[in-house]
């Protein structure tokens, strides 16, 4: 029996506003304050985006099956060694990181396009399971969604055949850079399912597609800064998430799929503000707090220990770029004292220190 693929509609889809009316103008509302508090504290973006990208870096690669948590993150980068198992976890949330950094850039002066897309999902899966998977390539072979080991006929999803890609995509980068719907939030909600249903990677596409969210809040000057983590509303609700959008593709159901999608922006801005206003919070304590370690380098460390919560002794003195080792330590013990920073147990070379009060903020 040949298997049939599933080919979406053509964008823009036919929407009933009158449904969405009020939960897009509270998700308007929402993002509004959002960026209101990023504008705010424009500059000092170096202190938010780090930490708050890292853990939406975590989240995302999550809901692919990654096990590595925040803290694996930047201990690995503290010590720039193995941490054991889950290295190639940790590859995939530093990829999802810098994929971020550079679409961040790219989009000052581009637009996002079928180019820029293939460009994340390069830097995405750059040495990382998927990095044999036709890298930063749409696929030219068909893919189907089920269990592991399954064979096609008992998929639960097979998206388009090859052939049908760059109709789709063309389609799809149309839309998305079109002011063909009526809404923002909705045009995003809508690009966001229907790349989900083409899934032009072979693998990736979840990564890509919820990194984009962002990235286009940001193109379209609803956010200064992309920092909005949408993909812990989408970890934590993981089967109505794929519910909705199966939703779409099974009886056309545009409405569910978008109620879902604006409550997932609301609640996520909600959440992204409080923690932004704990972390500036904490920033301005700890700047009149370290007056007292009378250190031309203290307010230094204070602004490295914001974008890398775990530290160890090599990594401040590169950074801090003094001569003197003793200068260093001194500075740690204040720190220490000053309950700053934590020193990890049962070490007494390669000394560890936690940042804990920002690490709990990111909880």
């Amino acid at each position: 029996m040949a298997i049939k693929s599933f080919m979406p509609a053509s964008l823009p889809p036919k929407i009933s506003y009158e449904s969405l009316i009020r939960v897009i103008g509270e998700a308007h509302g929402a993002i509004g304050e959002l960026n209101g508090l990023l504008r705010k504290n424009i500059l000092s973006p170096e202190l938010l985006v780090t930490p708050l990208l890292t853990k939406e870096a975590v989240l995302s690669s999550r809901i692919e099956g990654t096990q590595a948590t925040l803290e694996d993150v930047f201990h690995y980068e503290a010590q720039a060694t193995p941490v054991g198992r889950k290295d190639r976890d940790i590859t995939e949330i530093i990829n999802y990181r810098r994929a971020m950094n550079f679409a961040m850039e790219e989009l000052k002066t581009k637009s996002i396009n079928q180019p820029f897309v293939k460009k994340i999902h390069y830097l995405l899966l750059d040495s990382s399971r998927g990095a044999q998977k036709d890298r930063g390539q749409f696929r030219n072979g068909r893919v189907y969604i089920g269990m592991p080991g399954a064979p096609i006929e008992e998929a639960s999803y097979v998206p388009p055949a090859p052939e049908a890609l760059p109709e789709l995509l063309g389609n799809w980068e149309k839309y998305v850079n079109s002011n063909q719907e009526k809404d923002l939030l909705v045009q995003i909600g809508v690009a966001h399912y229907q790349l989900e249903a083409i899934h032009p990677f072979r693998d990736g596409n979840g990564r890509v597609g919820r990194l984009l969210i962002p990235l286009f809040l940001y193109q379209r000057d609803l956010l200064s800064s992309p920092l909005l983590y949408i993909s812990e509303y989408f970890e934590k609700n993981r089967r109505d998430y794929y519910g909705y959008l199966r939703g779409v593709t099974e009886k056309g159901d545009w409405e569910s799929w978008l109620k879902f999608f604006l409550l997932a922006l609301i609640t996520q801005s909600l959440k992204t503000q409080n923690s932004i206003s704990k972390i500036l919070e904490l920033n301005d304590r700890l700047k009149k707090e370290i007056t007292a370690a009378n250190s031309v380098y203290a307010a230094n460390l204070l602004d490295y220990i914001f974008s890398s919560p775990i530290v160890t002794f090599a990594k401040i003195k590169d950074k801090l770029k003094t001569k003197n080792p003793q200068t260093i330590y001194n500075l740690l013990e204040k720190f220490i004292q000053m309950k700053i920073l934590v020193e990890e147990p049962g070490r007494e070379r390669n000394r560890i220190f936690a940042f804990q009060e920002l690490l709990d903020i990111l909880k």
